[in-house]
């Protein structure tokens, strides 16, 4: 991976195959002469946290397709396993790292450890300030590293998950067992916060940027300094929901996604006619009904620019770009406006690929399209992913250069209307 560290996960993204699993956590590391802020941790482990239907992931597709809204998850599980299914080895006094992805479809999930702090260390390829926690929140989407010491009397001890923002509560367990423990987990579960919204919005503003640190290159996270970059364009974006020929719908500044025949890059890379319209969204919010469109913006590359994400719903959001790292520069309650700029951070805001939009609330990142292409902007919220709450940015350049974009592979798959051409000059 070229200028990239940090931990992320995979998974199958087409229909709705993300609720049959399917998937994985992906850790790149350092390059061995790149030093890293903490000491080698003993050991390395991911831990895949998720909500859970027991309903197959075809019958979920059904329910959605014929217009309706999915029921409450079944359950909450640690690398695909429920309640006290799994453990994690320690010995007493050593340092080990975990890797925390939330991978699941619909809520955001709180993490905690009995007995033991976390110091968060990286965000999504970004290092952070090393301040530790009690509990963490853990949105859709989202992964973050911390560091726990086996600091306790050796015994095991209760690893626990559970919903946020949820009237039912839903919990699950494993363990962090050290070695040589002849004493199982005891006592009552470590408490986390179950509706609170306030701190939940205090803790991600917590997050900041180790300026000092090196990230995938030698030098300093801190040398590219955001803040001081004037931005050339502001598009604001709210989420919507609404019903559409009687089913539900949910959008992006009025526009639910509708899948082309042809999927978006070919038809970008090919220049087929007739499959998007670049302009088909509105860079601010429409104030209109949900209606179904192939939604398309257009922004320049090169550009700087700043995105806001508006929620005017009851309901936690998170969003996706694909194909870039943002700026996560301010978040806040209520309505967003040209005085909110006063209390960005424009010195050292996490980088990273996946943020949160509090309920009835705004989030406002900077990025700095260095990207060409046609990236798809999503909510991580997979039922609303699937009836059309996501959109492209295409990052356009009349460039053909091989420097600004690679050419599609040789092997691609070809289909639509892109079937029978060539993916390089014969």
């Amino acid at each position: 991976m070229k200028d990239q560290i940090g931990s992320f996960f995979y998974f199958p993204s087409l229909d709705f195959h993300k609720a049959a699993g399917g998937f994985g956590g992906i850790k790149i590391l350092s390059r061995p002469l790149i030093p890293v802020p903490f000491d080698p941790p003993t050991d390395d482990y991911t831990l895949l946290l998720g909500d859970w239907y027991n309903k197959n992931h075809t019958a979920l597709k059904a329910i959605l397709d014929g217009g309706k809204k999915l029921p409450f998850p079944d359950g909450v599980l640690i690398n695909g396993r429920g309640p006290n299914g799994t453990s994690f080895s320690v010995q007493q006094g050593k340092t080990y790292r975990l890797r925390l992805c939330n991978v699941g479809l619909q809520n955001s999930l709180n993490f905690r450890i009995q007995g033991h702090k976390m110091k968060v260390v990286e965000i999504e390829g970004t290092h952070t300030m090393q301040i530790s926690y009690s509990s963490l929140d853990i949105h859709l989407g989202q992964c973050m590293s911390v560091l726990i010491t086996a600091d306790q009397p050796p015994q095991d001890y209760y690893i626990v998950v559970s919903t946020r923002f949820t009237t039912k509560v839903l919990t699950t367990t494993a363990y962090l067992r050290y070695a040589n423990s002849n004493r199982a987990a005891s006592g009552p579960l470590p408490g986390g916060p179950t509706t609170q919204i306030d701190w939940s919005l205090s803790q991600a503003r917590s997050f900041r940027t180790n300026l000092t640190a090196s990230g995938p290159r030698p030098n300093p996270q801190g040398s590219y300094h955001y803040g001081m970059i004037n931005t050339t364009k502001t598009i604001r974006l709210a989420s919507g929901a609404g019903q559409v020929g009687g089913k539900q719908r949910y959008g992006i500044n009025s526009v639910s996604f509708k899948a082309p025949d042809t999927p978006m890059k070919l038809a970008d890379f090919f220049k087929i006619s007739g499959v998007y319209r670049v302009g088909s969204i509105s860079d601010a919010p429409t104030g209109g009904g949900i209606y179904l469109d192939t939604s398309v913006l257009g922004v320049d590359y090169r550009a700087f620019i700043e995105i806001i994400f508006e929620n005017p719903e009851d309901i936690l959001h998170s969003y996706h770009l694909s194909g870039y790292s943002f700026w996560v520069v301010g978040m806040d309650g209520g309505q967003w406006n040209s005085a909110s700029r006063n209390q960005y951070n424009l010195r050292d805001a996490v980088s990273r690929s996946t943020v949160q939009v509090y309920p009835k609330s705004w989030t406002a990142i900077y990025v700095a399209l260095d990207n060409v292409g046609m990236w798809n902007l999503r909510s991580e919220l997979w039922a609303r992913q699937y009836l059309g709450h996501q959109m492209y940015v295409r990052v356009y350049t009349d460039s053909t250069s091989l420097r600004d974009e690679y050419p599609i592979p040789k092997n691609a798959l070809l289909c639509g209307r892109a079937k029978g051409r060539h993916t390089r000059p014969l």
